[in-house]
């Protein structure tokens, strides 16, 4: 989705733009929904698929490509042999979503990385990763995800936005938003809630069970919820299209994740001027910017987030909405879209 906003955002200010993808893939479905130009290809193997990089390479030759633009490791092989076949006809970059994990300065990743002329990171620790952890000798830059900030303009008040969500209106409210799924973290907070001492607090948990995979982590919520008595305290709502009424709702935003590369629902949060309890742990830190936009807790360390919770409750900790907002200026997509024009040297069609 952030591959589809910027492509949106970049053909908004003049470029012109194609999605490739594969037919009937997700990403296929939303750029026609969202009228992009779309260039069917077909499905590529991460590795070694010089019959797909040969067929890739003739249709960029026919579209008239000049900068080629990936999201997804998946993608850098066949992205590093069209480089090669096209050399200075074609611009590769990368924009980082994902953490690297491990070190991958083998001659492969080396000859792949050769291929790719920028290298953009949303987030100083992932720079750092690039830096310490490749070969990468090419243009290193640090540029945010970009968020279209005026969608939280014009928002409903806090009483208004709970009567949407049907939610007590003068309760201290704690909110997690996303699939039900270990990764997000809905039980983690759930045990929090348990060993809390306070108890003067509700959860509203937005989303659903992720399609396709069961209901077991979706139950085991439930006989938490259940067992504990907390039924009156724990609100479950399904996933809207205006999750900004979610965060005008509650009280503090929750990121439970063990290791969450970058947050977009930390800076929408922030951008409603709702405060982030987040893990400490990935791109949380720096995007809280040392806790000027929330606070930390111990990564998967229900105990500690339940001291948070309490720390909350028993000191009154509330932030300045207006600072809050104030953090997440640099994420203005405007913004962003003169970065990516500046180091990838576009020109604007309509300059």
């Amino acid at each position: 989705m952030n591959h589809l906003r910027n492509a949106q955002w970049m053909q908004l200010r003049g470029h012109t733009v194609f999605v490739f993808c594969v037919m009937n893939s997700r990403i296929h479905k939303e750029a026609e929904s969202w009228n992009l130009p779309v260039v069917i290809i077909p499905k590529h193997k991460k590795y070694y698929d010089f019959k797909n990089g040969r067929k890739l390479v003739k249709i960029l030759k026919n579209v008239g490509v000049t900068h080629l633009i990936i999201r997804s490791n998946k993608d850098m092989s066949i992205a590093a042999y069209a480089k090669s076949q096209l050399k200075e006809k074609l611009h590769t970059s990368y924009f980082m979503e994902m953490q690297i994990g491990v070190k991958k300065t083998n001659p492969l990743h080396n000859s792949r990385y050769r291929k790719i002329d920028f290298w953009s990171c949303p987030l100083p620790w992932l720079v750092r990763q690039v830096e310490h952890l490749t070969n990468f000798n090419n243009e290193l830059a640090l540029i945010p995800s970009g968020m279209d900030l005026q969608q939280f303009e014009n928002l409903p008040s806090k009483t208004e936005a709970r009567d949407q969500l049907e939610i007590p209106e003068n309760a201290l409210i704690f909110g997690l938003l996303g699939r039900f799924d270990l990764q997000k973290g809905q039980v983690l907070l759930l045990e929090a809630m348990r060993i809390a001492k306070n108890h003067n607090f509700h959860l509203v948990l937005l989303g659903e069970p992720t399609l396709g995979e069961g209901s077991d982590y979706f139950d085991e919520m439930k006989r938490l919820i259940n067992e504990n008595n907390l039924e009156h305290r724990v609100h479950i709502r399904p996933f809207m299209k205006n999750p900004e009424v979610f965060y005008k709702a509650i009280d503090w935003f929750v990121m439970a994740t063990k290791k969450e590369t970058f947050g977009m629902v930390t800076i929408e949060s922030l951008a409603c001027g709702t405060p982030v309890l987040g893990s400490d742990a990935g791109g949380t830190p720096e995007i809280l910017e040392n806790q000027s936009g929330g606070l930390l807790f111990e990564s998967l360390n229900a105990t500690d987030l339940a001291d948070k919770i309490d720390r909350i409750i028993d000191q009154k900790i509330n932030y300045d909405p207006d600072i809050l907002k104030e953090i997440v200026l640099k994420y203005d997509h405007n913004l962003v879209c003169e970065q990516v024009e500046k180091h990838l040297k576009l020109i604007r069609n309509n300059d």
